[in-house]
């Protein structure tokens, strides 16, 4: 042994080191991909000693640094806790090191933060992350993390951040369930319609699967969602109108025959050309709520009622009156506007083929 040789040979913390790893995926780190980088758990447990560079942050989960953590790394660090394999399976089954989060995804307060909500707290001033996980994980809710278990099928989640979100009608049901003040709750629901996150129907029909509908502090801010998504709603169909050159209609009036019956009201009227356009602002009824889920189609699944019939009998008359009348719903305006302008336009054009409509009286609504 010469002189410039240690008595014994050094082995490095990490085959790999991590000092330049400076995302928050490598500053937090579960025991699992701690050990896949060759640190045993007594090296572990050494670096978290008091004073020591490490932090145990979670049951089973690490931050690689002194100092509290911020809300990213509370949220990693509450993914790989969540995510993690049950304990029977580790038993059997070597933990997957790369995938860490399993079928657990963001959800609630959280997970609409990151959707880019405004009325949502910043991630660091969380109190608590809700974590989704299956139905079957049992796994306790511990510090700040907050597990939320499924009903039934997981959502499929989006990739936000980095790291696996509940879409934001399941995220702002899990918050909302968790809120006890209407206008907290309505200021949530109004801005998911207001800024394009998703429409009233589909919302609504979240709320009724979580069994919230009839929570007095959800109760308002329903009919408030309601009248921002027509208002919303109305907004698209007069900017489909001109910004595809469409003619002016005369906008929300109500139809009726000369000296006869009221036949109802539509959202817009071309009278020479005896079209109409109704748009379907309805909320869905709290029967059959998973079919559209189960289709694809969040419009399936529709429990008839004495409003949707109003609707179908209130076009039926006007129909046989000779009007067309073209029924759109605020999804189709959001998501194909281009579309329904042209089934518009193709139903004014039309209009000169058609038998002539009977006269009808035109009042404002």
């Amino acid at each position: 042994m010469t002189q410039n040789t240690p008595p014994f040979p050094l082995s490095p913390l990490f085959p790999r080191p991590l000092d330049h790893l400076l995302d928050v995926t490598h500053r937090v780190l579960s025991a699992a991909q701690l050990r896949a980088r060759g640190v045993s758990a007594g090296q572990t447990s050494a670096q978290c000693l008091p004073g020591g560079p490490w932090q145990h942050l979670l049951p089973g989960v690490y931050l690689l640094h002194p100092g509290p953590p911020s809300g990213q790394e509370r949220l990693h660090g509450a993914l790989l806790y969540a995510g993690r394999p049950p304990a029977s399976s580790r038993r059997t089954v070597p933990e997957p090191v790369d995938a860490g989060f399993g079928e657990a995804m963001v959800t609630g307060q959280a997970a609409l933060a990151l959707h880019g909500f405004a009325a949502a707290p910043d991630l660091g001033a969380l109190h608590r992350v809700d974590v989704l996980v299956p139905r079957t994980r049992r796994l306790r809710s511990t510090r700040f993390v907050e597990v939320v278990r499924a009903n039934a099928a997981l959502p499929a989640p989006v990739r936000l951040a980095g790291v696996p979100v509940a879409p934001v009608e399941r995220a702002l049901a899990d918050a909302v369930a968790g809120l006890g003040e209407t206008a907290d709750v309505s200021r949530l629901l109004t801005e998911a319609v207001r800024a394009g996150h998703s429409e009233p129907a589909a919302l609504v029909r979240e709320l009724s699967a979580a069994r919230l509908l009839g929570r007095p502090a959800v109760v308002g801010a329903v009919e408030a969602l309601l009248a921002a998504g027509r208002a919303v709603a109305e907004e698209r169909l007069y900017a489909m109108v001109r910004e595809h050159g469409l003619p002016e209609p005369l906008w929300n009036v109500d139809l009726r025959l000369p000296g006869g019956p009221e036949l109802g009201g539509v959202d817009a009227y071309w009278p020479d050309l005896a079209v109409a356009v109704e748009l379907d602002t309805r909320a869905p009824r709290s029967g059959a709520p998973e079919e559209g889920r189960r289709d694809g189609n969040p419009d399936a699944g529709r429990v008839e009622d004495p409003q949707g019939s109003a609707y179908a009998a209130r076009r039926d008359r006007l129909e046989r009156l000779g009007v067309t009348v073209l029924h759109l719903t605020p999804r189709k305006l959001r998501e194909a506007m281009d579309q329904q302008a042209t089934v518009v336009r193709t139903a004014l054009m039309a209009a000169n083929d058609r038998e002539p409509a009977a006269y009808l009286v035109v009042l404002p609504r």
